[in-house]
């Protein structure tokens, strides 16, 4: 639901201060004087007791030493760092390339989610011949050099159905070409796209500005996607409930009745601050970690990621949804989220 924060000043930023942290990382790094393959391929686990957790690339800001800061606390939040964005920056070779090398150095598992659509601006690049194989060239390359557990591609396509039914039907044909480009490059990546939770269930109420419609809701879209390995959820309730209690008992599970598929949450959140009408503070933050954990426990998720760990300049109630304000070592929800 929100909006990718690497603007392109930044990428150039993140690309000059990730590649002096792989320079530093790159001194300590074992070696046996030898040539070097392809990686390993680092198989995702299978049946995991606990799910994957992490955090999204959010670091305080842009500077160094808050960046390369960014990911010693990441860290603590869990095994993740996920990095969602144009598929053109695979093809540069920018921002998800940095955020890939360094989990070399730092130890967490990245996770690059790619799309064609800005569902923000309601735009998309034309799956013309040329781009279509410009995306697999770059999604099997990736795929290849770096052997990743899992990457995601097409990013909350439900609301790419709603906003462009025809750009979702390219999407939905083209998805089985680019699974099979990173399968052949990889064959144990698991590779997957995302959902919107919320619209998928009819709920356009609330902060969306709409109603909540359960006959508008689009389990169906889910069984476009045969050749996904998982299907994974954004999940916002903070939109439509004031409160987390209101969540009903069966809001994640009833996921399950819809796929037999493996499940992860790849952007999670409830706001930490509200404004009149729509109140929310650190405990109630902290309540809906716990009331999420405790709803998904059927659910069995293979990876659960929060959307922001620092707090970030972007649209108000998002600006308030880290698990950290800026200037914070911790908080209710800091607490919460590493007690699960």
């Amino acid at each position: 639901m929100r909006k990718s924060l690497l603007a392109p000043v930044l990428l150039v930023v993140l690309v000059a201060v990730g590649f002096a942290a792989l320079n530093r990382g790159g001194d300590e790094a074992p070696t046996d004087g030898g040539e070097t393959g392809p990686p390993p391929q680092k198989e995702p686990p299978v049946e995991a007791l606990t799910p994957l957790k992490g955090v999204s690339l959010s670091p305080r800001s842009y500077g160094e030493d808050d960046f390369t800061g960014f990911f010693v606390k990441a860290l603590e939040a869990g095994d993740v760092v996920t990095w969602a964005g144009d598929w053109g920056f695979l093809v540069n070779g920018t921002a998800p390339v940095v955020v890939t090398e360094l989990a070399d150095v730092y130890g967490y598992e990245p996770v690059i989610l790619v799309t064609h659509m800005d569902q923000s601006a309601g735009t998309s690049h034309p799956l013309t011949e040329k781009t279509r194989e410009a995306y697999l060239d770059a999604v099997g390359d990736y795929a290849a050099e770096y052997r990743p557990a899992y990457i995601g591609v097409g990013i909350e396509v439900n609301v790419v159905y709603m906003q462009s039914p025809e750009t979702y039907a390219e999407f939905k044909e083209f998805f089985p070409q680019v699974y099979r480009a990173v399968k052949d490059a990889s064959p144990g990546t698991q590779v997957f796209t995302v959902f919107q939770l919320e619209q998928m269930k009819g709920l356009g109420g609330g902060l969306f500005g709409g109603v909540n419609d359960e006959s508008r809701s689009q389990w169906g879209l889910l069984d476009d996607f045969p050749d996904a390995d998982l299907l994974a959820f954004t999940s916002y309730p903070c939109l439509v409930f004031t409160d987390p209690s209101e969540i009903p008992e069966d809001y994640y599970a009833e996921i399950l009745a819809h796929t037999g598929k493996p499940v992860a949450f790849i952007e999670l959140g409830w706001f930490r601050k509200g404004f009149p009408g729509w109140e929310s503070d650190p405990e109630e933050q902290a309540e809906f970690i716990d009331r999420f954990f405790e709803l998904t426990g059927d659910v069995e998720p293979v990876m659960v990621v929060w959307s922001f760990l620092y707090d970030q300049s972007v649209q108000q109630p998002f600006d308030t949804m880290g698990l950290l304000d800026i200037e914070e070592e911790h908080t209710e929800a800091w607490d919460a989220w590493l007690g699960h």
